[in-house]
């Protein structure tokens, strides 16, 4: 550890581990409130690509700070073999805990109060040009409030800084990922509101749109895009819901809304109480 973590802070038991470090438990030392430091080893990033991402995510972080749905970041630490970043504790189960845990689907209610949270994040990257490239329920934590915080951005980018706004590289992972990034193409920041209408489809549905057996199978899935309420699955779900599913999970990058227009949807506006479809007008 750092001798200047540890002086901020008391570094307490492992809460999880991933491909490159460990999440533990810490307290600040000053003020002795809880968060999470997330320690990196670089000695077990071989690939520069990694070594960007690692780079990459607590720059962004710090360029968030201001959305209370987003992960804060704390600290950051570095020496020659780890980076250590202290961020938001959020212990309580995360969105795809919730999803494998819940007792059926959620009410239109209860998926609505999730995913305007999500979206309101997804909103605040946008406005400041990052994509987050990688929406899933994984990466979308609750603090001991209930609050959701979107984390993990170590796949996210700044289209703001390329030229007309566009992005490339094969990032997010299956199920989520949008059909033009798995295509090769060119592609903006509304890859993650297909991200999210993929969410918000399992959360009404209880299973995923687009699927197969294996992730191959799924990609192909994915990329044929071909979106279906199955009348058993989706008979008390809303016309609404149905509306703002099939506009964010539309194939046509053009006439897919942007993380705004979903905010401003009948159906997010409602809270997910069903209204008249010629509201919708």
């Amino acid at each position: 550890m750092c001798d200047s973590l540890t002086k901020d802070f008391q570094i307490c038991e492992e809460l999880g581990r991933g491909r490159f470090g460990v999440v533990y438990r810490c307290f600040s030392t000053i003020s002795g409130d809880s968060f999470a430091c997330k320690s990196i080893d670089k000695r077990l990033l071989s690939d520069p690509t990694d070594r960007e991402c690692i780079d990459k995510e607590p720059k962004i972080l710090q360029l968030l700070n201001r959305s209370p749905n987003i992960i804060q970041i704390h600290g950051l630490y570095e020496n020659d073999d780890y980076v250590h970043i202290v961020m938001d504790l959020c212990e309580s189960p995360d969105l795809f805990d919730r999803i494998s845990n819940h007792a059926g689907v959620f009410s239109e209610q209860e998926a609505c109060s999730v995913f305007s949270q999500l979206m309101l994040s997804i909103s605040y990257c946008h406005r400041l040009g990052i994509a987050h490239r990688d929406i899933k329920p994984d990466n979308v934590l609750f603090d001991s409030r209930g609050r959701l915080k979107l984390a993990d951005f170590g796949s996210a980018e700044w289209f703001g800084m390329n030229e007309g706004g566009m992005m490339t590289g094969v990032v997010g992972t299956p199920y989520y990922v949008a059909p033009e990034i798995l295509s090769g193409r060119e592609y903006n920041e509304k890859v993650d509101i297909w991200s999210a209408g993929v969410i918000l489809y399992i959360m009404l549905a209880g299973v995923p749109p687009f699927y197969g057996e294996t992730p191959a199978e799924t990609f192909e899935a994915v990329l044929r895009g071909n979106l279906r309420f199955p009348t058993k699955i989706f008979r008390s779900v809303s016309p609404e819901a149905k509306d703002l599913l099939r506009k964010m999970l539309s194939k046509d990058v053009s006439r897919r809304l942007s993380a705004e227009q979903v905010l401003r949807h009948p159906w997010v506006v409602s809270g997910g109480e069903t209204r008249s479809m010629e509201d919708l007008a």
